[in-house]
């Protein structure tokens, strides 16, 4: 997707100020073995990528969204590390960009994501409208910020990542 989404696509951004530094929430945001924790969504890694976050890499993920079992798969296409990864990500029928940007905020991590997806969603007997693809994005974004927001600010971990 080009950085200025085309007509019919939707738009999602947040930020929020994460009281932690630049490179504690790169880390955050990169490693697997911190995103599994972090991110309650994610059920478990289907398909490592030792290579990622590099562009062209490939992750995949089976992943919770809502009571529905799906997979996400992810692939950075732009990675300027400590500052933003843009990944072109499939979260099963949806499909979108979505864009991590962090920048230093005084003494914390200013954190971005903006999301790029379809005005909606192809599904079985109908499609799912810009309403629904809207709030299921809000959702996503909100829950991802919320979540990882907690993880940084929190005491580190007493056992090691592996």
């Amino acid at each position: 997707m080009p950085d200025k989404p085309a007509a019919g696509v939707l738009t999602t951004a947040f930020s929020a100020l994460i009281h932690a530094p630049r490179a504690r929430v790169w880390q955050a945001l990169t490693t697997p073995a911190e995103l599994i924790r972090w991110d309650k969504s994610i059920l478990s890694l289907v398909e490592p990528a030792d290579d990622f976050p590099e562009v062209g890499s490939r992750i995949r993920w089976r992943y919770q969204l809502g009571s529905v079992p799906v997979e996400l798969r992810e692939r950075p296409v732009e990675v300027v590390h400590e500052a933003r990864l843009r990944s072109n990500v499939s979260l099963g029928l949806f499909r979108f960009e979505q864009t991590w940007q962090l920048a230093d905020d005084h003494d914390a991590t200013r954190l971005g994501i903006h999301l790029a997806a379809s005005n909606s969603i192809a599904v079985v007997g109908g499609t799912v409208d810009r309403f629904d693809v809207r709030r299921l994005a809000a959702e996503y974004v909100d829950g991802k910020l919320r979540a990882l927001r907690q993880w940084c600010e929190a005491p580190s971990p007493s056992v090691p990542l592996a």
